[in-house]
């Protein structure tokens, strides 16, 4: 069954032109390394170097989607970091990581849009879910378990026990995926301009990733979220 997640009118009234693409799916394995998927990962390196083949920095920046995100960051005086696993990928010519299945999944479809997309195993969210925005006072105990107080206006998501994600400061340490996972729920987060095709893109190709080795898997919500809805 799909875990219920909304959005706040907080968040619609902040980011009115975001988008925010969920992806769920029920009956995963994470536990063995999966070849077919490492080769997926090669194929994918291959097109990154060659379709940014002559790149600079500052073309990296100018690029679509990824300007979307840099203003974003560049509005809390951060560096999106995808841009510069990108950067690593074309210009240093290093190879996507292995973490886990589930986790090189969701990142190899996310080099390939540049859609930034955390990935939750639902068993350790608590319902209710919401989109949000963060507020004053607000703080997130980062997977490396340090506890950070967060910027307002930041967008987030929220769970019965407090932030389990936000686009500047990541992912907390109580819901990320883990070996054990066998329901997980990816969340793209566009800010303005990312146009929601390419949102769809990226819940696309994470879900043809995770096929690879779970081709059983069960959908149990593909959707995006709009302010406007």
């Amino acid at each position: 069954m799909a875990i219920g997640i909304s959005a706040t009118d907080a968040w619609r009234e902040a980011h009115p032109q975001a988008l925010v693409g969920l992806l769920e799916l029920s009956g995963v394995s994470n536990a063995s390394p999966c070849p077919a998927l490492d080769q997926r990962k090669r194929s994918v390196e291959a097109a990154l170097r060659e379709r940014y083949r002559g790149f600079s920095r500052g073309d990296f920046v100018a690029a679509p989607v990824l300007s979307d995100y840099v203003r974003y960051y560049r509005s809390f005086e951060k560096t999106y970091h995808v841009q510069l696993q990108l950067e690593s990928i074309v210009l240093k010519r290093k190879s996507l990581p292995s973490v886990s299945p589930l986790v090189d999944a969701n990142f190899a479809a996310e080099l390939e849009t540049l859609v930034l997309t955390a990935g939750h195993d639902v068993a350790r969210l608590e319902a209710p879910l919401r989109i949000d925005v963060s507020r004053a006072g607000d703080s997130i105990t980062q997977m490396n378990g340090a506890t950070r107080a967060m910027r307002e206006g930041d967008m987030v998501m929220r769970d019965a026990a407090g932030i389990s994600c936000s686009i500047i400061y990541g992912q907390d340490n109580r819901s990320p995926i883990s070996a054990a996972t066998r329901h997980v729920l990816y969340v793209a987060y566009g800010p303005p301009g990312v146009p929601e095709a390419v949102i769809q893109m990226q819940l696309r190709g994470t879900l043809a990733n995770v096929r690879l080795f779970a081709p059983d898997c069960i959908v149990e919500q593909q959707a995006v979220l709009r302010p406007a809805t």
